[in-house]
């Protein structure tokens, strides 16, 4: 590197009149561009981040206060999660996001059979995660699922490791260390901070759907990594859009197959006129719910996207 820049001085020196200025002109270009994209992508993560993190304090909470002002239908719960999809629509008004890549769909020809398989597999496999978390989010406090979930990222981790050939840093060993341990401990407390009402029995079979679902969650992600590496392959900002889309309506009919076939769907209108804060409330919990879940699933996956 340092050979070519000298051998492109001396020519710079030969040919030039103002061999300084463009020398000077030259460093700039080479220096700001970087910084410059550098700058862009920190800034796009870090809104993401946060948006993240506020999306999925909101959704959480939303989805303990159906609960705790009357709502029971494990099914709504789950349906919060993953029937707010048609916000990304959205998106797809606005060609110019695309990522303008070189990518064709003559230069990754791809089978709709096996595409529309990845996309029906993905989104009963979050249908049946979402559902876990619901009921984990009926038998305990909002603290301790969310700290529970954050164990899919471990979970993510390890089936990474056997599914995408992901290696394990020191700093994966010591989360999955951290993690385990304070999910372990979760099962010890003494049970003061349990929602009311709530025997120990139940508490239990809480944190095991919490954690089912998150290690169904870390699947999920893993096998998200897994198809677009072997399925879609592009990877740019509308297939992502893709992706979510189509496996969040796979999950929404089946959560309506599950509430239409537990015979959940019976009780939703006597639910709503019980509803401590009121039938406006309690369509407003659900759709802005459905709505902060659904913000908090794009940014997390947008955070894999790059220009």
């Amino acid at each position: 590197m340092g050979e070519a820049q000298e051998v492109q001085l001396h020519i710079m020196d030969e040919e030039s009149k103002e061999p300084n200025s463009a020398l000077n002109t030259n460093m700039t270009n080479q220096s700001t561009v970087p910084q410059q994209i550098n700058y862009k992508w920190w800034l796009r993560i870090a809104l993401y981040i946060l948006i993240v993190l506020v999306g999925q304090t909101v959704a959480m909470l939303l989805g303990r206060l159906y609960y705790v002002k009357g709502g029971t239908s494990k099914w709504v719960e789950t349906l919060m999660q993953v029937a707010g999809f048609p916000v990304l629509i959205f998106f797809y008004c606005f060609s110019a996001f695309k990522n303008p890549t070189t990518d064709s769909l003559q230069a990754h020809p791809r089978s709709s059979f096996i595409v529309v398989s990845a996309y029906a597999s993905l989104g009963l496999l979050t249908a049946t995660n979402c559902f876990l978390l619901s009921v984990g989010m009926l038998y305990l406090p909002v603290s301790t699922v969310t700290l529970i979930s954050a164990s899919q990222l471990g979970f993510n981790a390890l089936f990474s490791f056997f599914l995408n050939s992901q290696k394990f840093t020191p700093l994966i060993i010591n989360s999955l260390v951290l993690l385990t341990i304070s999910s372990i401990l979760l099962m010890f407390q003494d049970g003061s901070g349990d929602p009311s009402g709530v025997s120990k029995v139940k508490f239990v079979v809480g944190f095991i759907c919490t954690l089912g679902g998150s290690a169904g969650a870390g699947l999920n992600l893993a096998l998200t990594q897994l198809c677009f590496r072997k399925v879609f392959k592009r990877g740019t900002f509308m297939e992502i859009i893709d992706v979510i889309f189509y496996t969040s309506m796979v999950a929404t009919g089946a959560a309506l197959v599950g509430l239409f076939a537990s015979g959940e769907w019976k009780s939703l209108s006597k639910e709503m006129e019980l509803y401590e804060l009121g039938k406006v409330a309690y369509v407003m919990t659900i759709v802005w719910a459905a709505i902060a879940w659904q913000l908090w699933l794009w940014c997390f996956s947008m955070t894999k996207w790059k220009e």
